[in-house]
């Protein structure tokens, strides 16, 4: 079987079919042959969909599977903007990191050809040469309290010690933000951040400390996190998305909602509306939730619903690749062509007219992939559940019955084609579970999704992470914020 090749069975297929139907209108066919072998045709032609997609390897580029769970495509790196670079960093506002910058002049006093004194000579220009570097300095603040005994009462006396020294060692803002960002943002494992302060301070901080450091980061950002959700409420449009999380060895989802410049993740047991309830983000929203189709989010019909465009390519694609249906590959080429041609409109967004042509466009190919498309058998007397179609069936219904999702990025110029900024916020999530494996308890995984959506949030208005967790822990975002 591995040796079939589709397009010769499709052929062959559709030879055999002509030749029944030339049969039947020459009257050669009796009528109880005629309707066994019409039943037959259109069993074998939904079994032989079934099969080539069956017989159809999905990859990144033609279904929702990630690159690291298929096998690896040598041909990638020659495919155009293979090498493209991602997104451009924001250095907007990399200025709120503190840099210590110093200005050395050489002088010329003397001419190097005749000796002659420049000392008093006028300069009209300089060459500029600059080094960039880290200095790691380990700085060490000891306050000692005077104690004294009073001569007429003989009462001790000691001084007083500053509020953020309560104990005989803590740690200073800098080696908390650093560990905070080691941890979280570069998602190393708790040993190995023990290891690196160790290199650095030439002493070990206990795991004990870390997590408490994590903790307080935590229920600091409380209240920036119940502020962030009333701002993307307000927002016109929003991502949404989830993904599995190993915690106490069982699976929990992450919930993200991303929309402008803010970055929200939640932690749940379950991933379906009984979470997405829980949060309160969704129920309470009033715009457009942008998304991939999945029954739960529709469920909530009193905000808009925009589909990602990126999985419905890659749904189509997979149809073409096996059975090779027209009514696909126009779709595809349909989608890319307005996605373009919004995208390089200065509105964002189709006009009137071209929105009705797009709507006639759209429609007439789901009625001519109806044609194409091999009938559904009718349910057996007697059988219950869903009827068993092919990836190609469902996937034209869902375009169907979801035509103003689909086309919803033509129409609204704050609603995007793809779903991507919800998929790359949680992105690091999966890379955090693969580097540190998964959490121990719930409260700490809390703790990482209110964290790094935090940080993500702040790197999104170009805070350096490092300024970003002193800032929390110190109160002074509150006062930025003016709380």
């Amino acid at each position: 079987m591995a040796s079939v090749n589709k397009q010769s069975l499709r052929e062959e297929f559709d030879t055999l079919k002509a030749r029944f139907e030339r049969l039947c209108v020459d009257g050669k066919m009796a009528e109880e042959s005629r309707a066994l072998f019409q039943a037959l045709l259109m069993l074998f032609e939904v079994l032989m969909a079934v099969f080539m997609e069956r017989r159809t390897a999905k990859d990144s580029s033609n279904s929702s599977l990630p690159s690291s769970q298929t096998p690896k495509d040598d041909t990638a790196a020659t495919r155009p903007g293979a090498n493209g670079k991602g997104k451009s960093p924001n250095d907007a506002r990399c200025g709120n990191t503190r840099t210590v910058e110093t200005v050395q002049v050489a002088e010329v006093t003397v001419c190097e050809s005749c000796g002659e004194d420049l000392s008093d000579t006028p300069c009209p220009g300089h060459e500029r040469r600059t080094r960039i570097d880290i200095v790691f300095e380990k700085v060490v603040s000891h306050v000692d309290a005077e104690i004294k005994q009073c001569p007429r009462c003989q009462a001790q006396t000691k001084g007083s010690f500053p509020a953020d020294m309560p104990g005989p060692l803590q740690y200073g803002a800098g080696i908390k933000a650093y560990v905070m960002n080691l941890l979280i943002a570069q998602m190393l494992s708790l040993k190995r951040v023990q290891q690196s302060i160790r290199t650095l301070i030439g002493q070990a901080i206990s795991e004990a400390t870390i997590l408490k450091y994590v903790m307080q980061l935590h229920h600091a950002l409380e209240t920036w996190e119940q502020s962030a959700i009333e701002q993307i409420l307000a927002m016109p449009a929003m991502h949404v998305d989830e993904t599995s999380l190993r915690v106490d060895k069982r699976n929990h989802w992450i919930h993200v909602c991303s929309a402008g410049e803010i970055t929200l993740k939640f932690l749940h047991p379950k991933r379906g509306r009984e979470a997405i309830d829980a949060i309160g983000v969704i129920p309470r929203y009033g715009g457009v939730a942008i998304h991939d189709c999945w029954a739960s989010y529709l469920a909530y019909d009193h905000c808009g619903h925009g589909l990602c465009g990126s999985h419905l390519l890659r749904e189509l694609t997979f149809i073409v690749d096996s059975n090779g249906y027209a009514w696909a590959a126009n779709m595809k080429r349909l989608l890319q062509e307005t996605c373009r041609l919004v995208a390089m409109r200065k509105r964002k967004k189709l006009t009137r007219g071209e929105y009705k042509n797009l709507q006639k466009r759209y429609r007439t190919i789901l009625t001519r992939g109806e044609k194409e498309l091999p009938p559904i058998p009718p349910r057996q007397n007697g059988k219950r559940g869903r009827i068993a179609k092919s990836d190609a069936h469902n996937l034209w219904e869902r375009l169907k019955q979801h035509e103003t999702a689909v086309l919803l990025f033509a129409k609204l110029p704050h609603v995007s084609f793809t779903n991507n900024r919800a998929e790359r916020d949680l992105r690091m999530s999966k890379v955090k579970q693969k580097v540190s494996g998964c959490f121990r308890t719930s409260q700490y995984a809390q703790a990482y999704c209110r964290i790094s959506s935090y940080l993500q949030t702040m790197a999104n208005q170009g805070y350096n992470p490092l300024v970003a967790i002193q800032l929390a822990l110190s109160g002074q975002l509150y006062a930025d914020m003016g709380e």
